[in-house]
């Protein structure tokens, strides 16, 4: 029985309906949906004639998710494949799941840097790991992307922003704390299957919600500080 068979029968979703009905609610083309079930990453509807299926709330869930992945993180097919098979596995732990996701849709930057900033970058990232407690695998994505970018930023003389790194990951653990608490604590969200996607969803939009948030409070502090400046 491959993974999306697993999945499929672990519950089914209370509203039915045909593959167009599916197409409309979800936004997705049929073709693509009929793509997605050849390819395994949407779970085969229930036969109710020879050519014809039913789909559940259960298959909107999942086809949301997809459509994140793909769309929004940009993350190759074959990798959503990965994550969604990590997603249906019945003996990989919740932390693994979103493990597993985390390092398909974390992309592998290589920035440059010297090899001396580099090395400083490395010691200060582990530092900072060691500090505050935190549990994270040596060869987790965004550990290399956080030390090539600290690296970056000594190469370009920045070392100024390089120091307020502890500032930047204690209020990183106060939001991550709260998307935590409100995915966990959800009346909608009870069990792990749609911890795992919720948890996988708000890390891909948390992305782009938190850089707007951050552009648009710099754009009022700038204001308020230099935009009546004589020197501006």
């Amino acid at each position: 029985m491959d993974t999306a068979t697993i999945h499929h029968s672990r519950g089914k979703g209370k509203h039915v309906m045909r593959i167009a009905e599916l197409s409309r609610i979800s936004g997705v083309p049929v073709p693509t949906i009929k793509y997605y079930l050849r390819e395994n990453l949407l779970p085969p509807g229930e036969l109710t004639s020879p050519n014809q299926a039913s789909y559940s709330d259960t298959h909107l869930r999942r086809l949301r998710l997809i459509r994140a992945l793909v769309d929004l993180a940009q993350v190759p097919v074959a990798r959503v494949k990965e994550v969604l098979e990590g997603l249906d596995s019945d003996t990989m732990s919740l932390h693994d799941q979103i493990g597993r996701a985390h390092r398909a849709i974390t992309p592998q930057r290589q920035l440059t840097s010297t090899s001396a900033a580099r090395e400083a970058a490395t010691a200060q990232a582990q530092a900072l790991l060691e500090s505050r407690g935190w549990t994270v695998e040596p060869d987790a994505p965004a550990l290399n992307t956080l030390i090539e970018t600290i690296a970056a930023l000594r190469t370009l003389d920045q070392d100024h922003l390089v120091g307020f790194l502890d500032s930047y990951a204690a209020a990183v653990e106060q939001f991550t704390a709260l998307e935590v608490t409100a995915v966990t604590s959800h009346p909608d969200r009870p069990d792990r299957d749609q911890i795992a996607e919720s948890v996988i969803i708000g890390t891909i939009l948390g992305e782009t919600l938190i850089s707007s948030l951050r552009l648009l409070s710099q754009e009022s502090t700038s204001a308020a500080r230099w935009k009546n400046s004589p020197e501006s």
